[in-house]
C-alpha cells in the first residue's frame, strides 16, 4: 500500500507526462506482481463500487477526530475531497504499513462491503490507524470509490509497452476488458499483459474485444472541408448514431457483448443472444446498440430517444413490459474480425464490404447495416445533415476510405471524424451552486439552472429549475461567479446555496426529453454553459415553453 501510496503522490504531483511515464515504469519494475495487477486496474479506469456508505464514514471519522457535524463538514467543504478530508482530519501514523496493495484490497477492504454499521465502526480505526497518511488518504479513496489520478490508459498502456519491450499496441489489446468489474486482478493477469508476443495468442482471446477506434470531432466550416479532407469520395460518410457504443464478439460457438466502457453487457441485451445460433465463428461486429421500434401503429420501425434505452441501464431484472416497450438492435457499421482473423489493418472499404456481405447471409438476425449517405459536394452533405434531429442521429461520421482500425483516438492509422450537428440551447438562470472538487474545492463552480414557467408579463411567474452544468466557463469566469455567488447568497442547504437570481447564461446539451423525476417535466442530456449572458436581464431569460418547443 506504502509504494502505491508513492507512487500516487508522484503522478499527483506533477503535469508531465515524462514524469508520469518514468514514475509508472519505476513502480512497475519494482512491484510484486500481484500488486501491480490492482495498480494497472486502478490506473486504467476501473473502479469497484463503494465498499463503505458515506455517512458511516463521515460520523466514524468525526466522532475519531472529536469535531461536531458542522465543523466536519466546513472542513469538508474546504478541501473538497472526503478522503482527503478524512485523512487529514485523522492522528497522523508516522510508521505506515508494509503489507502490499494486493493484501490490503484483498485481505482488508473489499470484505467491508456489506457489513453492518457497528462492525464497520470496530474494524475500520484499528486499520486506518495502521496507515501513514499518504496511505490513509488512498485507502479512503478506494473505500469510497473515488480514486482518481492524472492518468490516461494510453500512458499506463506505455509504461507497461516500455517495460516489456513490446508493441504498445499489443498491450492495449491485452488490457481490453481487464477492469470489467466481473474480473478480479490477479498476478497471472498482469504477466499476461507484459509476457512476450506468442504465435498463438490470437486464438487464445476468448471472448475478449479489440480496443475501440474513437473519432476526433470535426468543428471548421463547410466550406473549408474541400481543403481539410478532400473530396466527399475519399469518405465513407454514415449517420452518428446516438446509442451505446459496442462489439459483438462470436467465437467457439458462444458470443459476447462489450461496451465502449470495456463492460461485459452480454446478459443486458437478450436480444442479440440470437446471434450466437446466426453469426459464424470468427466475427467481431462494431456498431452501435440503438432502441428500434415503430413509434406509432402507421409508422415504421426507426431509432428511438437515448432516453428509452437509457431506462434499459443499471436494471437488475428486465422485465417483459420493458423489452417490449425498449427493444434494441445492433447498427452494424465495422467489420474488426473474419474467420478468426484480425481485419483491423485492412482499409475501411474493405472491412464495409465484408460487413455487408456478412449481413446478408444472416438477415433476420437483430442487426441492421448502418446506410451510407452520398453526396456530389460537402454542401449538399451538410443539408442532409440538416435533418439529423427529425431522424434521431447526432449528425454525420466522416471516415476515411483508405484508414485501418486504430486504438483509441489517434490519427496514425487513418482517421474517423464526428460531424455533430450545433447543441439545442436556452437561456437560463443560475438559482443554486455548490462547491467543485479538485482544484475547484474553493470555489462555487457547479451550478443549477432554470427557466420561468411562464412568459413574460405573467403574474407571479416563478423559476423552475431543469439543469445542472459545471463546464464551459474560464477559470477567470469560474472566479467571477464565485464572488457573486457568494455576495448574493439567500439561504444555505448543507453544501449548497441559493442565490438571488441575477446570472443569466446560455446552455447547450445534447439531447432532451420528457421526465416524470424532474420538476420542470423536462431531463436535458450532457448540459454545459456556452457562454455567460452579460447582454441579457433575468427577465428576458427563456421560459418552460421554449424547452417544451424543442421536445418536437
Amino acid at each position: 500500500m506504502k509504494a502505491f501510496a508513492e507512487l500516487y503522490l508522484r503522478l499527483d504531483g506533477t503535469t508531465s507526462s515524462n514524469a508520469k511515464l518514468q514514475a509508472l515504469r519505476e513502480y512497475f519494475a519494482s512491484a510484486p506482481a500481484q500488486d501491480a495487477a490492482w495498480a494497472v486496474y486502478f490506473l486504467a479506469g476501473g473502479r469497484p463500487r463503494q465498499l463503505v456508505p458515506t455517512r458511516v464514514l463521515r460520523e466514524l471519522a468525526g466522532a475519531m477526530a472529536g469535531l461536531p457535524d458542522w465543523l466536519f463538514e466546513e472542513s469538508y467543504q474546504a478541501v473538497g475531497d472526503l478522503a482527503e478530508t478524512i485523512s487529514l482530519l485523522l492522528p497522523d501514523t508516522q510508521q505506515g504499513d508494509d503489507e502490499g496493495l494486493a493484501h490490503w484490497v484483498e485481505t482488508y477492504l473489499l470484505p467491508l462491503r456489506g457489513l453492518p454499521p457497528e462492525e464497520l465502526q470496530q474494524r475500520l480505526p484499528p486499520l486506518w490507524a495502521r496507515l501513514d497518511r499518504p496511505s490513509l488518504m488512498l485507502c479512503l479513496k478506494l473505500i469510497t470509490g473515488s480514486f482518481r489520478v492524472g492518468v490516461s490508459k494510453l500512458l499506463v498502456t506505455r509504461a507497461l509497452a516500455q517495460l516489456a519491450e513490446l508493441d504498445a499496441k499489443r498491450v492495449a489489446q491485452r488490457l481490453v476488458g481487464y477492469t470489467d468489474i466481473s474480473h478480479r486482478p490477479t498476478a497471472e493477469r498482469y504477466l499476461q499483459l507484459i509476457a512476450p508476443e506468442s504465435a498463438d495468442e490470437h486464438s487464445q482471446r476468448g471472448g475478449q474485444p479489440y480496443p475501440f477506434f474513437l473519432a476526433h470531432p470535426l468543428q471548421a466550416p463547410v466550406e473549408q472541408f474541400d481543403t481539410l479532407l478532400g473530396p466527399p469520395s475519399a469518405w465513407q460518410i454514415e449517420w452518428k448514431w446516438d446509442g451505446i457504443r459496442a462489439q459483438v464478439v462470436k467465437r467457439d460457438g458462444q458470443l459476447w457483448v462489450w461496451s465502449r466502457g470495456e463492460e461485459l453487457v452480454t446478459e443486458r441485451f437478450p436480444e442479440l443472444q440470437s446471434l450466437a445460433q446466426t453469426l459464424p465463428d470468427g466475427v467481431v461486429l462494431d456498431g452501435e446498440i440503438l432502441v428500434w421500434k415503430a413509434s406509432d401503429a402507421k409508422a415504421e420501425a426507426s431509432v428511438q430517444p437515448f432516453a428509452l434505452l437509457q431506462q434499459r441501464l443499471g436494471r437488475k431484472t428486465l422485465g417483459k413490459k420493458l423489452l417490449s416497450d425498449a427493444p434494441v438492435v445492433l447498427q452494424a457499421y465495422d467489420l474488426l474480425e473474419w474467420q478468426g482473423e484480425d481485419w483491423r489493418s485492412r482499409p475501411q472499404h474493405e472491412r464495409r464490404a465484408q460487413l455487408e456481405r456478412v449481413l446478408e447471409a444472416c438477415p433476420l438476425a437483430p442487426v441492421l447495416l448502418s446506410p451510407l449517405l452520398q453526396g456530389p459536394d460537402w454542401a449538399d452533405l451538410a443539408r442532409q445533415r440538416e435533418q439529423s434531429r427529425s431522424l434521431g442521429v447526432e449528425g454525420m461520421m466522416l471516415k476515411q476510405r483508405e484508414a485501418l482500425y486504430g486504438v483509441g483516438r489517434t490519427k496514425d492509422m487513418g482517421t474517423w471524424w464526428k460531424w455533430k450537428i450545433d447543441p439545442f440551447s436556452v437561456d437560463a438562470v443560475l438559482i443554486y451552486a455548490q462547491r467543485g472538487h479538485g482544484r475547484r474545492a474553493s470555489l462555487y463552480s457547479d451550478y443549477t439552472f432554470a427557466v420561468w414557467d411562464g412568459p413574460a408579463g405573467t403574474p407571479d411567474r416563478t423559476l423552475i429549475p431543469f439543469a445542472k452544468a459545471y463546464s464551459g466557463l474560464t477559470d477567470e469566469e469560474m472566479r467571477k461567479v464565485d464572488a457573486i455567488v457568494r455576495k448574493t447568497t439567500q439561504e444555505t442547504f448543507g453544501p449548497v446555496r441559493s442565490v438571488t437570481p441575477t446570472l443569466v447564461f446560455e446552455l447547450g446539451f445534447e439531447g432532451i426529453a420528457l421526465s416524470k423525476r424532474h420538476k420542470s417535466g423536462i431531463a436535458v442530456r450532457f448540459p454545459r454553459m456556452l457562454r455567460w449572458r452579460l447582454d441579457k436581464p433575468v427577465e428576458e431569460a427563456d421560459d418552460l415553453a421554449t424547452l417544451q418547443a424543442l421536445l418536437a
